[in-house]
């Protein structure tokens, strides 16, 4: 049975060229969905495809990039596919797992995808460096200042005034605050 899936990333975006293209191509059953590419967000859709899916059944889709956001989450899904024994086909890429060449053809674009991860992560490695050898730490920016620092020391001391009060005033919740000072849990807990 052939079984399509086809996603755009934001609602003002159209299914149509996807759903007829997977109608051409003689899917019996179509599901459909429009979720951000962002990770992190659910896709309930192609969720149930995969669940819908038994042997000898093939997933088609209109371009191979629908089935993960990153070419690592596309070749993962492609590899639980097949060892379920369900065959793969991308109408865009003329990419058909039951083919010597369809697989050899994912194949390779699962290689070149690992080579662009692996430059990607020494990319940022050797740009974390530089930007380390210039004094700059990576992360996020401290959410309080020496001097945010300086008066919640201050403020700490007055055994009067709650933990939360003085998180409220530094404009950041109770745990960002004993991130900062730990030994302060000990203090009064409004």
């Amino acid at each position: 049975m052939l079984i399509g899936y086809a996603r755009v990333s934001t609602d003002d975006q159209n299914l149509d060229l996807q759903r007829d293209a997977l109608q051409r191509a003689g899917c019996e059953r179509i599901f459909e969905e429009k979720e951000s590419g962002r990770a992190g967000t659910k896709r309930p859709a192609l969720e149930a495809a995969l669940a819908f899916l038994r042997p000898e059944d093939q997933l088609v889709v209109w371009k191979v990039d629908r089935l993960g956001r990153s070419l690592r989450e596309m070749l993962d899904t492609a590899h639980k596919l097949q060892g379920q024994g369900v065959r793969l086909r991308s109408l865009t890429e003329a990419i058909d797992t039951e083919t010597s060449t369809g697989r050899l053809m994912f194949n390779f674009l699962g290689t070149i995808a690992e080579y662009f991860l692996d430059l990607n992560r020494e990319r940022t490695l050797e740009g974390l460096k530089a930007a380390a050898a210039r004094g700059r730490k990576g992360g996020r920016r401290r959410k309080l200042s020496e001097d945010d620092l300086t008066m919640a020391r201050a403020l700490l001391k007055d055994t009067n005034i709650p933990v939360a009060q003085i998180a409220k005033r530094l404009n950041v919740s109770r745990a960002t605050f004993y991130a900062y000072f730990p030994q302060a849990r000990t203090k009064n807990l409004p």
